[in-house]
C-alpha cells in the first residue's frame, strides 16, 4: 500500500518527466528543421514559409539565435492568454471545446476539493477504525478515507450530505457547460464560411431498379421529390482496389525518386537494391531500373482498374452525394424521411470532404448491421479478456509479486527508495505500457463497423475506449487489487466479515489511481505534446522518400487516434474524482491546463466537426456520476447503514432525469441545423454573391481522391437538372400528375411517381 512518501516520489518522477518533455518540446520547436512538425497549421494555411530554404547551411538545421533560447518558455503564457475567439479561428471549434473539458474539470473539482478537505477529511481522520482491524494492510494515507469511519457511526451523515452537494454542483456545471457549448456551436454554424458539406447530403441504400442505373435512379428521385432545390449528385464508386494500387505506385515513385537523387549526387556509383521484400534479400539488381519497371507494371494495373471502375455498373455503389441549391433545401432533405419505407433512401448530412472515410463508402448497407453486431461481440470479449493480463500485471507490480517471481531481488527492493518507486510509480506505468496498443485495436474495430467519416470513427473509438477503461482500469483494478492485497484477510476471516473487508479495501485503492493519473495525465500528456512519432516519421520520410508538398503534409500528420483516446481519458479522471471525493478526499491531481492549450494549438487537425462530440462527453460524464452514486450506496451498505442508504436512491434517478432533460433541451443543436438559420445564410449568400456558380464550386468536392490526380479522368458529376428538369426515363408512367402534362407537351417520358415518391400507383 502506497504511503505519502511513495506518492510524493511518484509525483516527483512524473513532474520531472513532464517538465523534461516540455523542455524538449520548447527546444525542438525552435529548430528550423522541425518547423513543419510543430507549426503545421501555419503551413497548411499558407501563412508560414519554410525557414530551411532562406538561411545558410548551418542555420537550416540549428537555430543559432541565442535570444530565442532565453525566451523559450514564452509560448506557455501566450497559449494560456489566447482568447477563445482567436483560438477558434486558429484551431477550430473542436479544439476550443476540447479545452473547455479541462476547464470544466477545474470548475467542477475546485469547490468539491475545498468541501472535501474542509468537511470530510476531519470526519475521516478522527474515525480511528483502521488501527482496530487485525491483519489489514494500510498506510497513513488511508486514514483520510471513509474506511477509517466506524460502521454505524453518525459521521456518515456528513458523507451522505456531501454526496448530494457534489451531485447538485456537478449537474449545475454540466448544464451550464452544455448550454454554453450549444450556443457556441450554433454561433459557429451561423458564422461559418461556405463549405461543400453545408449543401450536400449522403444518400445510402438506394433501392435497385431493373430499368435504370443508380445514376439515373438517384437523379430522377431527387428531381421529382426535391424539384426546386436539387442541383447535382456524385455517385459513390467502389475504388478501394484502385486506391491500394495508387498507394503502391506512390510508394514505388518515392523509392525511385530516392535512388535517382542518390545517383545524381554520386554519378559514378549506380545504386542497387535487392528484389526481396523491403530490399533486404533476394537478387541484387539496379535500383533505378528495378523501380522503373515496377512503376510501369503498376501504371498498367492502375489504368486497367480505372477502366474497370468507369465501365462496370457493379462498381457503382447504391449511395451518392447529393448537392442542393440552398442550405434550406439541404437541411430539409438531410433531416426528413424520404420514402414510406424507412430502410431505403436514407439521407444524412454529408461529412466535409476531408472528413470522409472513403474505404467504408463501398460497404453494402445490408452488411453494416452484421458488421456492427460482430464488432460488439468482439468488443465484449476484448474487454473481459483483457482483464486477465491486467490482473496479472497488477499482481506483479507490487512488492509481494516481485519478491515471489524474482526472490533474488529482495535485498534491492527492500531499500527505502526502491520500495517507494515500486509502490508509488511501478503500478501506474505498468498499466499504461500495457494499454499502448489498445487505441489502434479500437480504431480498427470502428473501421470494421463501417462508419463513413473520420469524426464518427473517432467518436466511436472514444466510446469503446471509455467503456474499456471503466471496466478494466477502474473496476478491474479495484477488484484485482483488493483480491491480491487482502487475500490473507479473505482466507482467514469468517464469511460474514468479507463484505466489511471489501467496503474497507475499495476506498484504499485511491492511492493507486493517484499514481496512475500522475503517469497518464502528467507525463503522458506532456509526451503527447512532444509529438515524438510525427517528428520521427517526418524526418525519416523527408530524408529518404518525401519529395512533394503533399507528402510533407502527410508526414506531419500524426493521425487522429490521439483525439479519440485523450477525451475519454479525461472523463475517466472525472469518475475517479467523483468516486473518491466522498470516500477518500485525496483528490486526483489534475492535469495542468496549459497542456491542453498546447495540445490543440500545435496538433494537425484532420477535420472540423463543430463540436458534435459534446453530447457524448456529457453522456459519459453522467454515466460516471451515476457509477459514483451506486458505488457510494454499495459502500454504505457494508457499514451497517442499510436503511440510511435508501436516502441515496433518488440520486441516480434524478441524475438520469437530468440527462434526459439536457438531451431534450440541447442535443438537437448537435445533430440538426435549424431551418431559420439555413434560410438566413442562404439569403445573405444570395445578396453578397449573386453570381456564385454552385455547380462549379461543388463539382469536385466529393470525387474520390484517387480520381483527382492529373493522371486520372474524373467520374462524371450528374448536373443535368437545369437544362432538363424532367429527365426522360425508360419506364411508362402509371399515374397522372402535373409532370405528365408538362412532359407530354415536350414529347418526353415522365418518371414513375410511385417509384420515387412512395405513393401507390393506380391499378
Amino acid at each position: 500500500m502506497a504511503s505519502i512518501q511513495d506518492i510524493g516520489l511518484s509525483a516527483a518522477i512524473n513532474l520531472m518527466s513532464a517538465f523534461a518533455f516540455l523542455f524538449a518540446f520548447a527546444m525542438l520547436r525552435l529548430q528550423p528543421v522541425n518547423d513543419r512538425v510543430y507549426f503545421p497549421k501555419w503551413y497548411l494555411k499558407g501563412i508560414r514559409g519554410s525557414p530551411t530554404r532562406s538561411r545558410g547551411i548551418m542555420n537550416r538545421f540549428v537555430n543559432l539565435d541565442w535570444t530565442t533560447y532565453v525566451k523559450f518558455l514564452n509560448w506557455m503564457p501566450a497559449a494560456l492568454q489566447m482568447p477563445e475567439p482567436e483560438l477558434i479561428e486558429h484551431a477550430g471549434l473542436d479544439s476550443a471545446v476540447y479545452i473547455r473539458i479541462y476547464l470544466l474539470g477545474l470548475k467542477m473539482f475546485v469547490p468539491i476539493t475545498l468541501l472535501a478537505f474542509g468537511v470530510l477529511v476531519p470526519v475521516n481522520w478522527t474515525g480511528e477504525t483502521l488501527e482496530n482491524i487485525d491483519d489489514l494492510t494500510f498506510s497513513n494515507v488511508d486514514k483520510l478515507s471513509i474506511s477509517n469511519v466506524p460502521p454505524g457511526s453518525p459521521r456518515f451523515w456528513a458523507h451522505i450530505t456531501m454526496t448530494y452537494v457534489f451531485t447538485l454542483w456537478t449537474c449545475y456545471t454540466l448544464y451550464m457547460e452544455y448550454k454554453t457549448v450549444a450556443i457556441m456551436r450554433l454561433r459557429h454554424l451561423a458564422a461559418e464560411s461556405r463549405r461543400p458539406d453545408q449543401l450536400t447530403v449522403l444518400v445510402r441504400n438506394v433501392p435497385p431498379d431493373p430499368d435504370e442505373s443508380v445514376n439515373e435512379h438517384v437523379e430522377h428521385f431527387f428531381c421529382v421529390n426535391h424539384p426546386d432545390h436539387y442541383l447535382c449528385h456524385q455517385v459513390v464508386y467502389n475504388a478501394n482496389d484502385l486506391a491500394k494500387l495508387v498507394a503502391q505506385r506512390k510508394a514505388m515513385q518515392n523509392w525511385l525518386t530516392y535512388y535517382e537523387n542518390k545517383y545524381e549526387r554520386k554519378p559514378t556509383d549506380r545504386p542497387t537494391t535487392k528484389t526481396g521484400y523491403g530490399g533486404f534479400w533476394g537478387t541484387t539488381v539496379d535500383a533505378i531500373d528495378f523501380y522503373t519497371s515496377k512503376m510501369e507494371v503498376l501504371a498498367e494495373k492502375v489504368s486497367a482498374e480505372r477502366e474497370k471502375i468507369m465501365n462496370d455498373p457493379k462498381a457503382i455503389m447504391p449511395a451518392a452525394f447529393v448537392s442542393f441549391k440552398s442550405r434550406w433545401g439541404t437541411a430539409v432533405c438531410a433531416q426528413t424521411q424520404q420514402c414510406h419505407n424507412p430502410t431505403i433512401w436514407l439521407t444524412e448530412w454529408a461529412p466535409e470532404p476531408r472528413d470522409v472515410f472513403w474505404d467504408n463508402l463501398a460497404i453494402p448497407y445490408v452488411e453494416l448491421s452484421i458488421r456492427r453486431l460482430l464488432t460488439t461481440v468482439a468488443l465484449f470479449f476484448l474487454i473481459f479478456c483483457f482483464m486477465i493480463p491486467i490482473a496479472f500485471v497488477q499482481s506483479l507490480a507490487n512488492l509481494e509479486g516481485i519478491q515471489k517471481v524474482l526472490p533474488f531481488l529482495k535485498p534491492v527492493i527492500e531499500m527505502k527508495t526502491v520500495k517507494s518507486v515500486i509502490q508509488g510509480f511501478l503500478p501506474g506505468i505498468a498499466l499504461k505500457i500495457f494499454l499502448i496498443i489498445l487505441p489502434t485495436i479500437l480504431m480498427t474495430m470502428s473501421q470494421i463497423e463501417g462508419y463513413t467519416s473520420l469524426s464518427y470513427l473517432d467518436r466511436r473509438s472514444a466510446e469503446k475506449y471509455f467503456w474499456f477503461i471503466i471496466v478494466n482500469v477502474f473496476l478491474g483494478s479495484i477488484i484485482t487489487g483488493t483480491a491480491f492485497q487482502q487475500l490473507k484477510s479473505f482466507l482467514e476471516q469468517p464469511p460474514t466479515e468479507i463484505p466489511k473487508t471489501v467496503g474497507v479495501s475499495i476506498p484504499m485503492k485511491a492511492t493507486f489511481f493517484i499514481t496512475y493519473i500522475m503517469v497518464d495525465g502528467w507525463a503522458g500528456i506532456a509526451a503527447e505534446i512532444l509529438r515524438v512519432v510525427p517528428l520521427v516519421v517526418f524526418h525519416l520520410k523527408n530524408t529518404f522518400l518525401v519529395k512533394t508538398e503533399q507528402d510533407r503534409q502527410q508526414a506531419m500528420d500524426p493521425g487522429h487516434l490521439d483525439f479519440a483516446t485523450s477525451e475519454p481519458r479525461i472523463q475517466f479522471y472525472f469518475l475517479l474524482g467523483l468516486v473518491y471525493a466522498a470516500v477518500a478526499p485525496i483528490l486526483l491531481p489534475f492535469i495542468i491546463v496549459f497542456f491542453a492549450f498546447s495540445y490543440v494549438v500545435f496538433r494537425h487537425q484532420k477535420y472540423e466537426s463543430g463540436a458534435r462530440y459534446w453530447p457524448d462527453v456529457h453522456r459519459r460524464l453522467i454515466i460516471c456520476l451515476i457509477i459514483s452514486q451506486l458505488l457510494m450506496m454499495g459502500l454504505l451498505s457494508t457499514k451497517k447503514l442499510a436503511k440510511v442508504t435508501a436516502l441515496l436512491l433518488p440520486q441516480p434517478i434524478l441524475t438520469f432525469w437530468f440527462n434526459r432533460y439536457c438531451a431534450g433541451r440541447f442535443e438537437s443543436a448537435f445533430s440538426k441545423f435549424p431551418l431559420q438559420e439555413a434560410m438566413v445564410k442562404d439569403t445573405l449568400e444570395k445578396a453578397t454573391e449573386p453570381n456564385l456558380n454552385l455547380k462549379e464550386y461543388l463539382k469536385d468536392a466529393y470525387v474520390h481522391p484517387v480520381f483527382k490526380g492529373k493522371d486520372f479522368d474524373r467520374p462524371r458529376v450528374v448536373d443535368e437538372e437545369e437544362s432538363n428538369p424532367l429527365v426522360p426515363t425508360r419506364r411508362t408512367s402509371q399515374v397522372t400528375s402535373r409532370y405528365n402534362s408538362e412532359a407530354s407537351s415536350s414529347n418526353t417520358a415522365t418518371p414513375v411517381a410511385n417509384k420515387h415518391t412512395g405513393s401507390p400507383g393506380s391499378m
